[in-house]
């Protein structure tokens, strides 16, 4: 699924965010991203989503050279990647409903498809209920899964996730990876940028640590 190859990236001006990163990722496995701040780990999911382009190395996402990908070609590669940032992003002018179906509306969804996969994605993360309200009327826990829901409304077979659990309690953070849980159970791939070593530890799951851009541990 995620195969990179001695993956480095450069910065203007020279700073190394990664330098020769090497791993494999299967098909329906979790793993966590772990390392410092500025270790890299932001950067590692930039370029499997195609944010960042590699400046040295091979990434292979879900059967695809992303290295040989020209532009014309980013949008269809992230269809079938769902990605949770720990800031949410959500458009707080438009109804949880909306946040959610903005993925399927740009795809060019059929109305009634896009209201029956909303409410499915809803109705996984435990917000159903709340498709009319507005982002500004939920908690910060709640943020995040429409967030997750928005990520996984159109069944991508990758989910990155990039510390989603940063802003949150231990309470909240527990149910949150429970989710990711949930979507690796049913085959989904999931990648998750993670500082809560507890937590990460507590679920027993393969561990990728960054240190200044290099990956030194794999457990």
């Amino acid at each position: 699924m995620i195969q990179f190859n001695q993956v480095s990236k450069r910065y203007p001006g020279g700073y190394e965010a990664l330098n020769q990163v090497s791993f494999q990722i299967k098909r329906g496995e979790m793993a966590f991203l772990t390392g410092h701040s500025g270790a890299g780990k932001t950067t590692l999911l930039r370029l499997i989503a195609l944010i960042e382009r590699a400046s040295q190395g091979q990434i292979v996402v879900n059967g695809q050279h992303l290295g040989r990908l020209p532009n014309s070609g980013i949008p269809y590669v992230r269809r079938g990647i769902g990605v949770i940032f720990q800031e949410h992003r959500l458009l707080f002018d438009r109804t949880i409903f909306d946040n959610v179906a903005l993925p399927l509306v740009i795809a060019g969804y059929r109305h009634q498809d896009i209201r029956r996969r909303v409410r499915a994605a809803l109705d996984k993360v435990g917000l159903l209920e709340k498709e009319r309200s507005y982002p500004i009327t939920l908690s910060g826990g709640q943020q995040q899964r429409v967030g997750i829901a928005r990520a996984v409304v159109n069944k991508p077979p990758l989910l990155l996730a990039d510390e989603p659990t940063g802003n949150l309690d231990p309470d909240l953070s527990r149910e949150i990876m429970q989710l990711f849980l949930d979507f690796n159970q049913v085959g989904v791939t999931v990648l998750i940028a993670s500082h809560a070593l507890g937590l990460i530890k507590s679920l027993q799951r393969r561990v990728l640590v960054l240190e200044s851009g290099k990956l030194i541990a794999d457990q």
